[in-house]
């Protein structure tokens, strides 16, 4: 008999709760096909990292495949072989908010896979040779990043809109502190996090309220683990002027970002700067693609909130065209988003884009493991309802939240500007230049 007790439903998503050790099950039956999606999330990200932790969240998520005591290699037994051999699509992916472990499988497997992640929950080995063969995987990640312009720009980016709060550093941590992360120090992180209580186990397919008997014979004896889970207390201080980062390195095309501070992902303002999002930047009936594209200035561009569980930042990019300069696609982005806190926007324009969001919205459950995705940063974000609830949520936003959101947060003493500059003939690695303009 198993121990969940039914929380709610929300559309085809219902929640259950373990009495004994807190573990959220999220169930949704979807029986087209004989396939599951069963994606565990742990509410720990890179933002739990403290000084000299940054990466453990993404190290742990490489160790939590090297096995435990049932499921190693040394046994014929690994995570990756065991599960690919019924056929399963195997990962898991770390974030700021959050680490994600998922296999999408026949269903008749799924009780292997329960078994499997209720075994690492608690059981991950953490072997110090594990660890140091991993450590040179990461740092061989690391280095490939190093050498994408798009990505380092972005970190850089975060790293100067963020003075204090741990969304400063990067997902895969600093370099510094991937060389110098110990067994000793992972295990206590490990501990902190990995257990039930932190968790929402996601089952999106060929499952039914029966399923939780599978679950309860795989995570029912596990105990709840701590009461409280150790939050980031820092508060990110008032940022009073521009900030701006420069990033020289080899390449043939400039990009520019353009971030604004903004609100949590539950916050209804985020819903409000989605739709300003697809106004400004989606598609060629956008605000801004007849006066950057169109006009040879860009290749191609987008804009959109971050959705976390703390305060982010709502971003432009643009890559840009062959001879275009950065200070004119900026010029023309600053006049587009002057015009809009100036005057708003029509009915007409807030009814196209809360329509494609809403068709985005519909193709994004194209398969559970999309599903399953989706509900993943939700749980992030601090709600897994935010998901199935986003849809009626875009119908409430109007032209006049659309403006107000404009003239809240794309203020010019919240934004966080990096320009990709290439550097054809490259003669020393890449600078990276900050400068801040304070205005008291």
């Amino acid at each position: 008999m198993h121990q969940f007790q039914v929380e709610e439903t929300v559309g085809r998503i219902t929640s259950y709760r373990h009495q004994q050790n807190g573990l959220q099950v999220l169930l949704m039956p979807d029986n087209a096909a004989p396939v599951v999606t069963c994606m565990i999330t742990y509410r720990v990200g890179s933002r739990h990292e403290g000084t000299g932790l940054t990466g453990a969240t993404h190290f742990l998520e490489h160790l939590m495949f090297k096995g435990t005591e049932r499921y190693h290699k040394r046994h014929g037994t690994s995570i990756f072989n065991t599960l690919q051999r019924v056929g399963a699509q195997v990962n898991a992916t770390t974030w700021l908010d959050r680490t994600n472990y998922y296999a999408l499988l026949p269903a008749s497997s799924l009780p292997l896979a329960l078994d499997i992640e209720a075994d690492r929950m608690r059981g991950a080995l953490l072997d110090a040779a594990d660890v140091e063969q991993e450590r040179t995987v990461i740092l061989n990640e690391f280095d490939r990043g190093e050498n994408e312009p798009i990505r380092v720009l972005y970190h850089q980016v975060w790293s100067t809109a963020y003075a204090a709060y741990p969304y400063h550093h990067p997902t895969i941590g600093w370099r510094e502190d991937i060389e110098q992360l110990t067994p000793d120090g992972l295990r206590s992180f490990y501990d902190q996090y990995y257990w039930p209580s932190n968790a929402t186990l996601s089952l999106i397919g060929d499952v039914s309220e029966a399923t939780l008997e599978e679950v309860e014979r795989a995570f029912g004896t596990i105990e709840r683990g701590p009461t409280v889970y150790p939050e980031p207390h820092v508060r990110e201080p008032e940022q009073r002027g521009m900030r701006t980062v420069t990033l020289n390195m080899p390449g043939e095309l400039g990009a520019v970002v353009i971030a604004y501070k903004s609100p949590r992902g539950l916050d209804a303002d985020t819903d409000a700067l989605d739709v300003f999002a697809q106004i400004l930047s989606e598609g060629k009936s956008s605000r801004l693609y007849p006066v950057l594209t169109d006009r040879g200035l860009t290749t191609h561009l987008g804009a959109g909130p971050s959705r976390l569980h703390q305060p982010g930042l709502f971003t432009f990019i643009a890559f840009l065209a062959p001879g275009a300069t950065h200070e004119a696609v900026e010029d023309a982005f600053h006049a587009e988003v002057a015009r809009v806190v100036e005057t708003g926007v029509t009915e007409e324009e807030c009814a196209r884009a809360v329509d494609q969001l809403r068709a985005q919205f519909m193709f994004q459950q194209d398969g559970s493991y999309a599903i399953a995705s989706e509900l993943n940063e939700a749980i992030a974000m601090g709600d897994w309802r935010a998901y199935p609830t986003y849809v009626d949520r875009l119908a409430e936003v109007t032209p006049a939240d659309i403006q107000r959101v404009a003239q809240t947060y794309l203020v010019s003493h919240r934004a966080t500007v990096g320009r990709y500059i290439p550097e054809v003939y490259p003669t020393a690695p890449a600078e990276i230049e900050h400068t801040e303009e304070v205005t008291l």
